[in-house]
Formats: C-alpha cells, sequence, structure tokens
C-alpha cells in the first residue's frame, strides 16, 4: 500500500495506535510550534520562515476542532511552505477543486485518519450507520462528519453522504462502488426522514430506514427501487445524511460494459 506524505510521516514516528497521534508531539516534530490563542474570523493560521513555523489555533472550539486545524494547517507547512496563502479552515468535506486547502485538508484527514490504521478498525464495523460511525470518530478524536466521509470514500458499503443547510444541498460524496449517474437532488424531498429533522422537530434519525429512491433521487427509474436512510444534525441548520444502497440494480453501470 502506497502511503501518503502524512502516513509515511506516522509511520517514521512509530506511530501504531490511534492514540499515539498526537498532533503537537508531531508538530514540534517537523519544526512547528502550536499556540492556543482566542482568533476572530478564522479557526487557526500558520506563520513560518525558514525551517521553522508556529501555529495559532482558536482556543475557544472543540478538541476534536483544534486538532483537525492544526493536521490541516501541517498540511500547509508539508506542502506550500514559502508560499503566501490565505488560509481558511473549515470542517473537513469533500471537495472535486484542486487548491491549496483541499490539499491541506486531504493532508488532514491522511494524518487524523491513517489508512493503514482505519481500514481494519472500519472493516471492524459490521453495519454503516451513525452508530458506527461514532464508534470509529471517537477511536481517532474526530468529528463525525470527518469520520463518515472516510468510512464512505473507503466504499466499507455501496453509499453516499450529504449534507443539508436551509438553503439546500451543501456537498455530497459518494463511495467508488456507487455509480455517478445517482447524483442527489438539491433540495430535500418531503417524503424523506431527513425533511423533518432539517426543517421541522423531528428528533435525529436512530437507525437506518427504508425509502424510495426517488426520493433523493429525480433520475429516470429511481421510482423502482429503495434506499436506506438516516440523518442527524451536525450543526444549526445543517443535516448530514447517510443513504446506503441496498439494491444491487442501482449499482449496474450499464457504461462500464
Amino acid at each position: 500500500m502506497r502511503l501518503s506524505p502524512a502516513e509515511a510521516l506516522l509511520q517514521e514516528l512509530g506511530v501504531t495506535r490511534p492514540s499515539e497521534i498526537d498532533l503537537e508531539a508531531i508538530a514540534f516534530y517537523v519544526k512547528a510550534e502550536v499556540r492556543y490563542r482566542p482568533l476572530d474570523g478564522c479557526e487557526a493560521r500558520i506563520l513560518g520562515k525558514a525551517d521553522r513555523a508556529i501555529i495559532t489555533v482558536n482556543q475557544n472550539r472543540s478538541v476534536r476542532r483544534r486538532r483537525f486545524s492544526i493536521a490541516h494547517e501541517l498540511g500547509h507547512w508539508h506542502h506550500h511552505r514559502g508560499r503566501k496563502l490565505a488560509c481558511r479552515v473549515e470542517e473537513y468535506r469533500p471537495s472535486g477543486l484542486a487548491s491549496p486547502e483541499r490539499t491541506a485538508d486531504e493532508y488532514a484527514a491522511n494524518l487524523l485518519m491513517p489508512s493503514y490504521l482505519f481500514r481494519p478498525m472500519a472493516r471492524d464495523q459490521k453495519k454503516l450507520n451513525f452508530k458506527a460511525i461514532k464508534e470509529v470518530a471517537d477511536i481517532f478524536n474526530v468529528s463525525q462528519t470527518a469520520a463518515a466521509i472516510r468510512l464512505v470514500e473507503a466504499d466499507h458499503t455501496p453509499s453516499m453522504l450529504v449534507c443539508h443547510g436551509l438553503e439546500g444541498r451543501k456537498w455530497f460524496t459518494r463511495a467508488p462502488s456507487v455509480p455517478d449517474r445517482w447524483f442527489p437532488q438539491e433540495a430535500l424531498d418531503a417524503e424523506s426522514y431527513a425533511f423533518g429533522i432539517q426543517f421541522g422537530t423531528d428528533t435525529d434519525s436512530s437507525m437506518l430506514h427504508k425509502i424510495g429512491a426517488d426520493a433523493w433521487f429525480d433520475r429516470g427509474g429511481a421510482d423502482r427501487f429503495e434506499v436506506q436512510e438516516q440523518t442527524i444534525r451536525t450543526g444549526p441548520g445543517e443535516t448530514l445524511t447517510l443513504l446506503v444502497f441496498c439494491d444491487d440494480a442501482m449499482l449496474d453501470d450499464p457504461y462500464s460494459r
């Protein structure tokens, strides 16, 4: 297995368990000092000169949020040393756009959830749902959103992750086993469980529920299939939905034949 730069660094440091991923110690090893201060308008920033840097992190955020911020800035320190950047650290989310921020996000994900540790622990989860996602998030001390993205993109199960805000879909990602033709609708369908959680008073879904696929996809033929849906709130006015593809016919890609 080819290691990413972040994973190679962890192996160089002899990290064999998630609990050993000490970001302040890792930063010290690569000559970056971590400081915690109140910050306005940003989550973190990095100032580097020659081979040394100072990473300042917003002390008023949760531990997991601060961990991601440090890992993100270490990504900039590895990939963009010597360049001037207007860094904007946001919660980890998928993006198809190549940019310094995306590169730093990928480095952070690999540093916090290295594949050589993540994949074996992911395989221990027999079923993909938010209970399993929370267990993985707790093991790696990351947000549920970050753990969910990693599990879906690692193809644990044919699945899709969709984030909605009050104005519609914010982002989504799918497992490699899910064909590109399944593209989620921008607006939440009133028939979806997510609608009542996003816009009503419904509580977070405690389990996966079967629902017609046409509640999520407007592609022709979607009404012939069912998917499993589970939705949780992840912030003010924001929900995260896990869609599990339980019908093999949805995974049959005619363009691959």
